[in-house]
């Protein structure tokens, strides 16, 4: 009698990926909110949905089906590749920094080779993640989308971004 393998059940497989990207949906949902300073209830008012769905959401509880997903990147003001930004590709152990740009379309010939950047340390991921978690960056984001005009506030962001790169003159 031979000794068999136990068999995996693929399903189980792809139902475990698919949680684990509802998760991630759902905490870059949250990460957006609370970055504009949204409350669950507002968001959930304006798709017209209770609060509570928002929390299911926003754990990976329940899924987010394409529509409403476009609602919410409507909502958020967001490209619908946000959700899927910084995600981890278990396969390769490499994390997104732009899921439609890193995406080549069905059938289309492997890019030229070209050289890839290395991954993001784990530590950096932490220094990131801590950093979206100040209160202050939190403040700093909300009054940026207070300000009214998309103008002006590239105006600003080109200030901020000039004072914080070194004086490279004299």
């Amino acid at each position: 009698m031979s000794k068999t393998e136990p068999l995996t059940d693929p399903a189980s497989t792809i139902s475990t990926h698919a949680e684990t990207i509802d998760a991630h949906v759902g905490k870059r949902i949250r990460l957006r909110r609370t970055l504009l300073g949204l409350s669950q209830e507002k968001l959930g008012e304006a798709l017209g949905v209770t609060f509570q769905q928002i929390q299911k959401y926003e754990r990976g509880t329940n899924r987010v089906g394409a529509s409403r997903l476009y609602d919410i990147a409507t909502a958020l003001d967001v490209p619908i590749s946000f959700f899927f930004d910084d995600m981890l590709n278990p396969a390769t152990g490499i994390t997104t920094t732009g899921f439609a740009e890193t995406r080549k379309p069905f059938g289309a010939p492997p890019p030229p080779s070209a050289p890839v950047p290395p991954a993001p340390s784990t530590q950096a991921m932490a220094d990131e993640q801590d950093l979206l978690a100040r209160k202050e960056t939190l403040d700093l984001v909300r009054a940026y989308y207070q300000i009214p005009d998309k103008a002006l506030r590239q105006k600003m962001l080109d200030l901020i971004q000039s004072m914080a790169r070194p004086n490279t003159a004299g």
